[in-house]
């Protein structure tokens, strides 16, 4: 008998597959001798009685695996395997929903009416709880030109809400009601996502299905969708989750229930080239949402710093492409007349590597560093300067990004 295929019995005691097959033979003689059994009263009970312990003894031993050395092994069921059965399976997000879903709410901005129309025009979408005071977190363009604003809660329940502050830049906002609220969500740490992590999205889908839940993983990381011309949609989280109109403004959350991301934006396809996708969705990093949300709330604006360049991120592709002596960093594309950029001798077609001591990279995007300075820092910048070969520093101030940038 090959050795790999055989099963030890150590100690008297069958193996799984042994035991099945011995109280098999026996069910099947004792069924043959049905009327030997009424003849000879309880001659076999014994046997009976062993044949009944060996299946019960069968169907409680734990599965075994067929180790390559032939000795049969207790199957393990470890948190990896756990995980890993969650994954390429169907994901369960229950645990998720219930522990964020009642801090989810909709967003009704009853828009100001525009001149040649009647009525009072709306428009829907999404929000998230952030704090037990009634703070919610939505989107800029869920509540912009906004006359007044109304919160759906998950329980249907309605409450007014007032605007605190706004933030084009990253198409954030914050709103507040003065009620109570069912609950509010904690936001998690989007630096530590992965792709191919499970996350939820949560929101009113095309403004009248409340709370829709749908399930995906983390696509990718460190998307910018290039062709919206929005310096807002930079540095987002790609998710197949469903997101339809009316999510915008929802949290995506990982399957503890935290917020790693607040639903921005969807494509559907290619304006150039006509072709149509599905499973493109986007998200603002919750590291950016807590922050820019955490100046609105305590001074109801987001002064951010500003450099005074327009730029593209540098990739190998893009590098390869544009033949450009540096594979990372970021490529000035434009400076702004009388900014920092341009008083410190900036000028388009400029390489930036580095800022303030930190490579610029897909990991590492221009916007997530200068929200860790405030107006008035100085940082030095290492540069490239076009047609020339070696890197320089130089040192800037960063002033206030002026209203209407």
């Amino acid at each position: 008998m090959t050795e790999g295929w055989c099963i030890r019995m150590e100690k008297g005691t069958l193996g799984n597959r042994a035991r099945i097959a011995v109280a098999s033979v026996l069910l099947v003689a004792l069924l043959a001798l049905g009327t030997l059994t009424i003849a000879v009263g309880n001659s076999l009970a014994p046997v009976f009685t062993q044949v009944v312990a060996a299946v019960r003894q069968a169907n409680a031993t734990p599965d075994l695996a067929v180790a390559g050395t032939g000795t049969a092994q207790p199957a393990q069921n470890t948190a990896a395997q756990q995980q890993a059965a969650q994954t390429t399976g169907v994901l369960d997000a229950r645990s998720a929903v219930r522990e964020t879903g009642p801090a989810v709410v909709t967003v009704v901005n009853r828009l100001a009416t525009q001149r040649g129309f009647g009525g009072s025009p709306q428009a829907t979408g999404s929000g998230v709880i952030i704090d037990n005071r009634g703070y919610i977190v939505t989107n800029y363009h869920v509540v912009e030109g906004q006359r007044t604003l109304e919160i759906i809660f998950s329980d249907g329940s309605k409450a007014p809400a007032t605007l605190v502050g706004t933030d084009p830049f990253t198409d954030l906002a914050v709103v507040k009601v003065d009620a109570d609220v069912p609950d509010a969500a904690e936001f998690g740490d989007s630096d530590a996502l992965e792709p191919g992590q499970p996350v939820v999205a949560i929101g009113s889908a095309l403004g009248d299905f409340q709370n829709t839940v749908t399930v995906g993983v983390v696509s990718a990381l460190h998307r910018d969708l290039d062709d919206s011309g929005s310096t807002a949609l930079q540095n987002l989280i790609q998710t197949d989750a469903a997101i339809n109109h009316g999510n915008s403004g929802g949290p995506l959350l990982d399957m503890s229930g935290k917020v790693v991301g607040i639903n921005v934006a969807v494509v559907r396809g290619s304006g150039f080239t006509g072709d149509t996708a599905e499973g493109l969705g986007f998200a603002i990093p919750s590291n950016t949402a807590r922050e820019i949300s955490r100046q609105i709330i305590e001074n109801g604006a987001v002064e951010r710093p500003f450099v005074g360049i327009s730029y593209q991120m540098i990739t190998p592709q893009v590098a390869a492409y544009y033949d450009l002596r540096r594979d990372s960093g970021i490529v000035v594309t434009g400076v702004e007349p009388g900014s920092p950029a341009a008083q410190a001798g900036i000028v388009e077609q400029t390489i930036i590597t580095r800022f303030d001591g930190v490579d610029l990279n897909e990991d590492n995007s221009l916007i997530e560093q200068l929200l860790k300075h405030k107006v008035g820092d100085t940082v030095k910048l290492t540069i490239l300067l076009p047609g020339s070969d070696s890197e320089q520093e130089v040192t800037l101030t960063l002033a206030a990004r002026p209203a209407n940038r």
